[in-house]
């Protein structure tokens, strides 16, 4: 199964942004305790690298990709570190390009139709539209009415209260922030929140069909 597959069956993607690098594998293990699969670490985050090599060493089942790539240097480094896909903000084809060459599939930020076409063009597999509060979950389905072939995640406004009508509207994927890895949480280094709001995440989708 490949890294966009797992992505798409998992749905739900976690993103680590932290201050503070000490608690990096702490936030991971609680992520994982709470039955997450795939998560994000952001680039800006301190210790980023390290908590991704850490990871993957760790736990061989965890499919763990680097966030807010912003170019190329960024993505080959980060896939050296063990990243297993990348994600950005915004579209930059020579970080696509890098991506596929070391076989980490880039998820590079969009809005716009034209947006879209130019990263499926330039050889991203799936799209993260971004930020997604504004336009709503309906959003997907006008645009795959001239681009059927289009595969997003929901980013940017995705709720535990909102993202199961993502879902159900034909996303295939969302990015969910602090309402899993909640900052207040961690702030307080209370660590069995992050478990327990990961635990409510799957629960949620669970009951809705999202998982067989």
């Amino acid at each position: 199964m490949s890294i966009i597959q797992t992505i798409e069956q998992e749905k739900i993607v976690p993103i680590i942004r932290s201050s503070d690098k000490t608690q990096l594998q702490q936030v991971i293990e609680s992520l994982y305790a709470g039955g997450a699969r795939v998560l994000e670490v952001t680039m800006n985050t301190p210790g980023a690298l390290a908590a991704i090599e850490w990871a993957k060493a760790t736990h061989s089942d965890l499919h763990i990709g680097a966030g807010t790539v912003l170019d190329a240097e960024s993505a080959r480094t980060a896939i050296l570190s063990g990243a297993e896909f990348l994600l950005a903000p915004t579209l930059d084809a020579k970080t696509i390009e890098t991506g596929n060459r070391y076989g980490a599939p880039v998820i590079p930020g969009v809005l716009t139709p034209t947006e879209i076409l130019q990263a499926t063009e330039a050889g991203a597999e799936m799209v993260k539209i971004f930020p997604i509060r504004a336009l709503g979950a309906s959003y997907l389905k006008d645009v795959q009415g001239p681009l059927p072939h289009v595969r997003a995640m929901a980013v940017g406004g995705v709720s535990l209260d909102n993202m199961q009508e993502y879902l159900q509207s034909g996303w295939h994927a969302v990015g969910v922030g602090s309402q899993v890895v909640d900052p207040k949480a961690m702030e307080r280094g209370d660590m069995k929140q992050l478990t327990r709001n990961m635990e409510q995440a799957r629960a949620i989708l669970r009951e809705g069909g999202g998982y067989q």
